[in-house]
């Protein structure tokens, strides 16, 4: 048995629904009232900048929400709406905010394109569809602020983090989250593509993350260093529950997961699945046909 792995959340959050907080002096949050098991207190929709602005996730439909938002900024006016993923809780207040602010919208691309979904497959917003398609790189500069588009496929395929150049911080969407590991659902989310992108953040230079659900990272280098570890650690888990003679996906949550909240125990399902696809893919496991959610799995050979 290996060595623990502990991953330094903080669930300490102090806010009030619908009031903007100052966070820095170029970023305040506004947080939606969509608590629930996957998205802690609710979706953090940032704004940037002072005067002409931008909001980075509108955070899911409610009418609420949005006036909160513009609210915010009644004074102001919100030029660039910015979007991380097509996940319901991240993208469709766009709908509300874009017809009274007249901002241009911006993301990666229609929800699950990279991975050749059709329209309608699983849960996605597929309404969203940006002004301006960013890819990796791309940079946007404002009136005061400049985010550089930073693609982290693998919690959804167009998963964008955004850097703040301006005060050395990125708003890492749900690829990093503070308050509890990212679930990574197949057939839009892959695990090899979110350890990969969780690698190439360990690259960057960002002095703190700003992720949608949660509060601030203070040390991301560490704790995305521990995510990582996390995740090999799991394939190990999987690896000796196969040994054991588990063979299905219920199995290896009941011995992996021990005293899991029922309520996140259809997330703990997703994400053994999505760690067998990544295991059968790179012959660390194998399957008795496609690697379903049904299937049979075992150790190859």
């Amino acid at each position: 048995m290996g060595k623990r792995i502990v991953i330094p959340y903080n669930k300490e959050l102090e806010f009030e629904y619908g009031v903007a907080d100052q966070l820095s002096p170029l970023i305040r949050r506004v947080i939606a009232n969509n608590p629930g098991p996957f998205t802690f207190h609710g979706t953090g929709t940032f704004i940037i900048g002072q005067g002409e602005v931008a909001v980075i996730d509108p955070g899911p439909l409610d009418q609420e929400h949005a006036d909160a938002i513009l609210k915010a900024t009644k004074s102001e006016k919100v030029t660039h709406i910015f979007v991380t993923h097509t996940h319901r809780d991240h993208s469709p207040n766009t709908e509300l905010l874009k017809p009274v602010t007249g901002a241009t919208t911006f993301g990666y691309g229609q929800h699950g394109a990279d991975r050749g979904l059709a329209v309608g497959t699983g849960t996605g917003d597929f309404d969203y569809q940006p002004d301006i398609e960013l890819k990796d790189g791309d940079i946007v500069r404002g009136n005061g602020w400049t985010l550089e588009a930073v693609h982290t496929p693998g919690h959804a395929s167009n998963h964008l983090c955004y850097a703040l150049k301006e005060e050395n911080v990125l708003f890492s969407g749900d690829q990093v989250m503070g308050w509890s590991t990212t679930v990574v659902s197949d057939p839009d989310g892959h695990m090899g593509d979110y350890i990969g992108s969780l690698e190439k953040l360990l690259a960057r230079s960002e002095e703190r993350y700003w992720p949608n659900h949660g509060t601030c990272i203070e040390d991301p280098q560490a704790y995305v260093g521990a995510l990582v570890a996390h995740r090999r650690d799991r394939e190990k888990q999987i690896e000796r529950c196969l040994q054991k003679g588990l063979d299905n996906i219920e199995g290896l949550v009941a011995e992996m997961y021990k005293g899991l909240d029922p309520r996140l125990h259809n997330g703990a399902c997703r994400a053994v699945h999505s760690h067998l696809i990544h295991m059968v893919e790179t012959d660390r496991a194998a399957c008795n046909g496609d690697p379903t959610p049904e299937a049979l799995y075992s150790l190859p050979g």
